[in-house]
């Protein structure tokens, strides 16, 4: 069992609900991000419904890439190591390219990709001293095609995080004597703070919990990649990936 877990981004959303799951399972938790009062308010929370775990609190902007490394070694120190490491932190502005949206495409970018880096380094040079550990980095069904409008950016940076996931992957094949996982969670329309003016007639959107029950499922399986929750996003994933421009568009 993967006892200790730390999550990035966890304040609120699938990071949130995330936490909530894993506790339920009995992890111990190592919870991130910046808004410090949302983490304690979840701390009291899962405390109160699993008095047996362990749940670290520890502010952290995953742009300040030395403190990313800082509050990886806290954690690894007050939990006794991490077994998990679930890459989840992330930003959902942007704008067409072309239309003077360029700050709110790179802070994307810096926070979806370039912070994704600084996690993945952090976690991997502790599981290959360990030998040992689980990384996960959630990507978004949307890494599968060019996205239009706003979501260019996000879109390919999601793309972005699942190719530096398949290349630790490449890494680890002729690694011996390791026990080391990567996984890439490619979720689909599941409800959260960051898609909440998606309009909510969308059909195919679930509710946060539903939703991440598919992901932790998924992150415990330590499988390679998932599509979730696995229907429709399966086949969906691959219409998307496969379908014309004009089919595709009308799908996202």
């Amino acid at each position: 069992m993967r006892r200790t877990i730390l999550i990035t981004g966890a304040s609120s959303g699938l990071g949130a609900e995330m936490a909530r799951q894993f506790a339920a399972k009995g992890h111990d938790l190592a919870i991130t991000a910046r808004r410090t009062d949302r983490l304690e308010s979840l701390r009291e929370e899962i405390l109160a419904a699993h008095p047996d775990v362990r749940v670290s609190v520890h502010a952290l902007d995953v742009t300040d890439h030395e403190q990313v490394f800082t509050v990886f070694a806290e954690a690894i120190t007050e939990l006794g190591g991490l077994d998990r490491v679930i890459v989840n932190a992330g930003l959902g502005k942007g704008g067409r390219i072309g239309t003077g949206k360029f700050e709110a495409n790179k802070q994307t970018a810096e926070t979806n990709f370039i912070a994704a880096l600084a996690q993945c380094e952090a976690a991997m040079e502790h599981f290959y001293e360990r030998k040992a550990g689980h990384l996960v980095l959630i990507s978004s069904v949307s890494a599968l095609r060019g996205m239009p409008g706003s979501m260019t950016s996000y879109a390919a940076t999601k793309a972005a995080v699942a190719h530096v996931a398949e290349g630790i992957r490449m890494d680890l094949v002729n690694r011996k004597g390791h026990d080391i996982a990567v996984s890439t969670i490619y979720p689909g329309y599941i409800a959260s703070e960051m898609n909440e003016q998606v309009e909510q007639e969308q059909r195919l959107m679930v509710d946060t919990a539903t939703g991440v029950r598919s992901m932790v499922k998924a992150i415990e399986k330590e499988v390679d990649d998932a599509a979730v929750p696995t229907w429709p996003w399966l086949p969906l994933g691959q219409v998307l990936k496969h379908a014309p421009r004009g089919i595709a568009r009308r799908l996202v």
